[in-house]
């Protein structure tokens, strides 16, 4: 029990992370050259580990490969939801459909049934994530266009959390997984910044580059966490819990940002942190 009350507080500190490397992504005034930079950063950081541990396990290559591609549509997707819509809209959609996605893709793919209580725990975190963006941007006010974007988002969410997770229990140390799938992500949005920006590329580079890099140690870090706590509890919980990290996402909108934050947003907030906790009894 003591072991898995630890594994929650890590995902809910990855959760933290996770909220504060998109909230800079969507700060910076070139958001694909922030982007850029996380994956350049992560990479980095994960290189010297990738240099002095043995290559991942061969059950785990085909896994590695398929999620470096949709890691890839994740990020451009994820730039182009930042240039439409405002971080408390867009961040809370795109993690809120995730984890009834991985939920059905764990089942699929894993063979993970989850008890009632855990699926009603998905449904009530997913409901409330979700009704923080709608809440805020209602189908009358023509905004269509972020909202989509953010729903192809949480696609390659759930898609690479099943993946990632099935990837790193078959291979022998989770550190392993990370430090390569880190490696992967970063030359697809290290091309796709020097053929957008070719000509301005240091231009672009120099404002932004400090903290694009410390992003990319965030989001590293982050998703380390949530790998290893994939090898300890269910799939499902995991990105569940992970997606409480909406309430920090909205926190950082209205205070940082200068979004709007009223009490709508606090009641779906609740809702959210309701689902997380009966995630936690139902394990």
């Amino acid at each position: 029990m003591g072991t898995q009350l630890g594994v929650v507080a890590l995902v809910l500190v990855a959760a933290l992370m996770h909220a504060t490397w998109n909230a800079l992504v969507k700060a910076g005034g070139d958001k694909l050259a922030m982007q850029g930079l996380v994956a350049v950063g992560g990479a980095a950081v994960m290189l010297p580990i990738a240099l002095a541990s043995p290559p991942p396990d061969r059950a785990a290559w085909g896994f590695l490969a398929a999620s470096a591609v949709v890691h890839a549509g994740y990020a451009l997707f994820l730039v182009a939801a930042y240039q439409a819509g405002d971080l408390s809209q867009v961040y809370p959609i795109a993690r809120g459909a995730a984890p009834a996605l991985v939920a059905a893709g764990a089942w699929l793919a894993a063979g993970e049934r989850l008890p009632p209580l855990g699926l009603a725990g998905v449904a009530i975190v997913s409901a409330g994530i979700m009704s923080l963006a709608l809440l805020a941007t209602p189908a009358r006010d023509g905004r269509a266009a972020p909202v989509a974007i953010a729903l192809a988002v949480a696609a390659f969410v759930g898609t690479y959390s099943v993946l990632d997770g099935m990837g790193a229990r078959r291979t022998a140390g989770a550190t392993t997984y990370i430090a390569w799938i880190s490696l992967l992500d970063a030359p697809p949005l290290a091309l796709a910044l020097l053929v957008r920006r070719r000509g301005r590329l240091l231009a672009t580079l120099a404002p932004c580059w400090r903290s694009g890099l410390a992003g990319g140690v965030m989001s590293v870090v982050a998703y380390g966490i949530v790998l290893f706590a994939m090898r300890r509890i269910p799939i499902a919980h995991v990105v569940a819990l992970r997606e409480t990290s909406v309430i920090a996402a909205t926190a950082i909108g209205a205070r940082w940002l200068g979004e709007p934050f009223g009490r709508p947003r606090l009641v779906a907030a609740t809702v959210v942190a309701t689902g997380a906790a009966l995630m936690r009894l139902a394990g």
